[in-house]
């Protein structure tokens, strides 16, 4: 079987349409095409085009996956939870007939190697995640310690990880309650409530009373 045409789709410039025997067979990263040799009159075999099209795969989940990471840093374990669900076969509407159709997912081996080149290339990396989460969740709003801890291990990062990027933190449980505190105070007349809800976001009921306290001072003097 052999390349009749190679064009650049107009609704994303960055890949290639790929023509086998004059039919639309798959489509390329214009660097896979360039990568793979990839020229009008090249001869394939069946599994050679089979491969090419696993290559298809590879680099469209890349490509998705990249933009996924470029919009916020992502644990190791989001970033395989992410793929997976591109593994998954969807059903979905068609547009034109209202027809249910089904999208399959790609192989488990595709989201491997796309999570593989992912780390090697520096966009995964648990330390560098623990230490933008600490540095930016709720950073206006406060947040305790305790609470940061819980989300990071709940999103897979190993406890050693998230211990060091809090140890490296200037972020103390103190100056969290204060921001909560002069946010949230008008909405809880009732001193008790406060407190409760202040226990249920992490902090200790000794930083709580202190804290509370402090505020009280402040607002009489």
């Amino acid at each position: 079987m052999k390349i009749t045409a190679l064009t650049v789709q107009q609704r994303d410039p960055n890949r290639v349409n790929v023509m086998v025997d004059g039919k639309y067979r798959f489509s390329l990263d214009i660097t896979q095409v360039g990568d793979l040799g990839m020229k009008v009159g090249n001869e394939y075999s069946d599994k050679e085009l089979a491969e090419l099209e696993t290559e298809s795969q590879f680099g469209k989940l890349y490509a998705r996956a990249l933009e996924y990471c470029l919009l916020r840093p992502h644990s190791a374990r989001e970033m395989k939870d992410y793929l997976y669900r591109k593994t998954l076969t969807k059903k979905y509407k068609s547009k034109q007939t209202g027809e249910l159709k089904e999208r399959v997912g790609v192989s488990q081996s595709v989201a491997d190697r796309v999570f593989t080149r992912l780390i090697e290339r520096g966009y995964i990396d648990d330390e560098r995640f623990a230490h933008y989460w600490v540095e930016n969740r709720h950073q206006t709003k406060g947040t305790s310690r305790r609470k940061l801890k819980a989300e990071l291990a709940a999103k897979g990062v190993d406890r050693v990880i998230i211990e060091r990027a809090l140890g490296e933190s200037e972020r103390s449980d103190e100056q969290e309650l204060r921001k909560i505190i002069a946010k949230k105070r008008s909405r809880y007349p009732d001193e008790q409530k406060f407190m409760q809800y202040l226990a249920r976001q992490g902090f200790s009921y000794d930083d709580i009373k202190s804290a509370l306290s402090e505020d009280s001072d402040s607002t009489t003097t």
